[in-house]
C-alpha cells in the first residue's frame, strides 16, 4: 500500500426522514477532494456505519467510489463482531472500486489476541488481495489489537498492509513502528495525535475534524510528513480546540452538528445517537465561530 498522508473518516449525511442524503453526501466528497485530502474513508465509526443495514452500507460506498471517480483512494469501513457476518459482508466488497478495507476489531465479544488473529485472518484470505488496513479502537471495542499482534498478522498476510491505530496510546504507536517493516502503513486514528505519531515515523492520519477542515488537516499532515514541524505545529495548536470539540459528546455529533451550520449536511443522526446539547452546540458554534469556520 502506497498512500500516505491525511483521509477523512467521512461522514454519512442522512435526510430528515432518515435516508441517506446522496446529494449532500456527493458534495461533501467533491469539497474534500477540492480541498486537497490524500484518501476517504467511508463507512467507519464516523460515518456511524453500525446503524446502517447491508443496503445502505453498499449505497453509501457506492456514492463515494463514484463521487471520487479515482481521483483518491477510497477506504471501505468493513466490521462485524461475528466473523462468520463479517466474511458475509466483506464477499461484496471486492469489485466496487475501493482501495482497501478498513476493519476493526469485533466489538463486545472481548476476543483474546488470538481471537483477533483468527478473526482477521479469516477475513484476509476471503477477500485476497484487496488490501486491508486493521483499525484499533480500543474505547469502542473493548479490547486492545497489540503490537505484536499486528506483526503477527502482517507476517501471515500479504494484503494486511495497514493499521489505523486510535488507542491514544503514543507509546503502543511507536511499537508499532519498531516492530512492523517500513512498508507497513501506520496512521494515526487520534488527530490531537497526529503531529507526534507522524514524528515518531507514522505514515498520516485518519481524521474526524478533516471533515470540517480538510485542507488545513491535509496541510498540518503533509507539512509534518515533509518534517516542517513549526508549519505543523502552528496548524495544530491552532486548531487544537476542535480537534477536541469534536468529542465533547460522542463523534459524530458535533462534527455533525457543525457540517449543518457550515450548509454542507443536516445534522439527523441515527439512533442510539442523538444530536448534542444544546449547550454544547451553542459551544461548538462559538468555537467554529473564532476559528473563522463561521461567519461572526
Amino acid at each position: 500500500m502506497q498512500t500516505t498522508g491525511c483521509g477523512t473518516a467521512i461522514i454519512t449525511p442522512f435526510r430528515e426522514d432518515g435516508s441517506i442524503d446522496s446529494q449532500a453526501f456527493t458534495s461533501l466528497v467533491q469539497w474534500q477532494i477540492a480541498s486537497g485530502i490524500d484518501f476517504l474513508v467511508v463507512c467507519g465509526s464516523t460515518g456511524e456505519a453500525a446503524t446502517l443495514d447491508q443496503d445502505e452500507w453498499l449505497q453509501a460506498i457506492s456514492i463515494v467510489v463514484t463521487a471520487a471517480a479515482g481521483r483518491v483512494p477510497v477506504w471501505a469501513g468493513c466490521t462485524h463482531n461475528s466473523t462468520r457476518t463479517l466474511l458475509k459482508m466483506a464477499a461484496h466488497l471486492p469489485g466496487t472500486g475501493i482501495s482497501g478495507v478498513l476493519s476493526a476489531s469485533p466489538y463486545y465479544n472481548k476476543p483474546s489476541q488470538e481471537g483477533q488473529f483468527q478473526h482477521f485472518s479469516a477475513l484476509a484470505q476471503a477477500i485476497a488481495p484487496l488490501p486491508i488496513i486493521l483499525y484499533n479502537v480500543p474505547g469502542r471495542t473493548g479490547v486492545n489489537l497489540l503490537p505484536a499482534t499486528v506483526a503477527r498478522l502482517a507476517a501471515a498476510h500479504s494484503n494486511i498492509q495497514a493499521i489505523k491505530e486510535a488507542s491514544g496510546n503514543l507509546a503502543q504507536f511507536q511499537e508499532l513502528i519498531r516492530l512492523l517493516p517500513p512498508t507497513f502503513r501506520i496512521f494515526s486514528g487520534d488527530d490531537n495525535l497526529a503531529v507526534a505519531a507522524i514524528e515518531a515515523g507514522g505514515h498520516g492520519l485518519v481524521s474526524v475534524a478533516s471533515n470540517e477542515i480538510p485542507a488545513q488537516l491535509t496541510a498540518m499532515v503533509r507539512a509534518a510528513l515533509n518534517h516542517d514541524w513549526p508549519a505543523a505545529r502552528a496548524i495544530e495548536h491552532k486548531y487544537m480546540p476542535l480537534l477536541e470539540a469534536n468529542f465533547w459528546e460522542s463523534n459524530p455529533g458535533p462534527v455533525k452538528t457543525l457540517l449543518n451550520r457550515m450548509g454542507r449536511c443536516s445534522q439527523t443522526l441515527r439512533l442510539p445517537l442523538v444530536p448534542p446539547s444544546e449547550s454544547t452546540q451553542r459551544r461548538l458554534e462559538q468555537l467554529a465561530t473564532e476559528l473563522g469556520l463561521l461567519p461572526a
